[in-house]
């Protein structure tokens, strides 16, 4: 298995996540690697990063040298993973690694296992853009899974000989669960919980990024909607 996490100015949590997610994978497979996509955080991530490397086995860090957003991070996690399963979630902590072990015991009839929170512990502006967002999304795409934006998932890395992601924003978790559905894959879901950021902030749900993202969902929808452009060009 493949985990890997996304990480900007996330110093005071990534070191934590990635010891417990070794702890947690070792009990779950022999054959598995840790990936840290280090999105060019101005803070001690990178220092924190190099500690790391030098008492976690199987650790990596991919270095973005410009900042790439949310979206280029996890293209980049992605295309450096090399085991059959790929495990992601956030570097910020909202999300307990332990329970990757749910998703591993749902992934046999499914090529993603997708986590849904049971309730978001966020403050409330951020928990009724994220409910009016998540509505919006659900009917545009006509998308079926219960959470869009719970970035706690395993895929097949066979998902990507038929899906290609191409947004660096974080709109990119509406491009992969529209393209993962449009091209029936199998999807099980999964309930996890979510904890209230100890760390950092939010880089996505914020008001002043609104009409930005409303923006860039238009386009995505033009796309994938109504030109239906959901598989990976031959």
């Amino acid at each position: 298995m493949s985990i890997f996490f996304p990480a900007y100015n996330d110093w005071g949590t990534i070191a934590s996540l990635v010891v417990l997610a070794a702890a947690v994978v070792r009990d779950l497979t022999d054959d598995w690697e840790i990936i840290v996509v280090n999105d060019a955080s101005p803070d001690h991530t990178p220092l924190i990063l190099g500690e790391l490397l030098r008492y976690v086995p199987h650790l990596r860090i991919v270095e973005h040298e410009r900042n790439r957003g949310y979206g280029g991070a996890l293209r980049s996690g992605f295309a450096a993973a090399t085991k059959e399963y790929i495990f992601y979630t956030d570097g910020d902590a909202q999300y307990d690694v332990r329970e990757l072990r749910s998703l591993w015991e749902n992934r046999a009839d499914a090529d993603l296992v997708n986590g849904y929170k049971i309730a978001r512990a966020d403050p409330l502006h951020r928990i009724i853009i994220g409910r009016i967002y998540h509505h919006i999304v659900r009917l545009a795409f006509r998308l079926h899974v219960v959470d869009v934006d719970c970035d706690f998932r395993l895929l097949r890395r066979s998902v990507f000989e038929r899906v290609e992601l191409t947004r660096d924003s974080g709109v990119i978790c509406v491009e992969l669960m529209t393209k993962i559905e449009k091209n029936g894959f199998r999807i099980a879901e999964v309930p996890v919980h979510h904890y209230h950021r100890l760390h950092g902030r939010s880089q996505f749900f914020n008001f002043r990024r609104v009409f930005q993202v409303l923006r860039e969902l238009g386009v995505l929808w033009w796309e994938l909607i109504v030109q239906r452009k959901v598989t990976r060009p031959a």
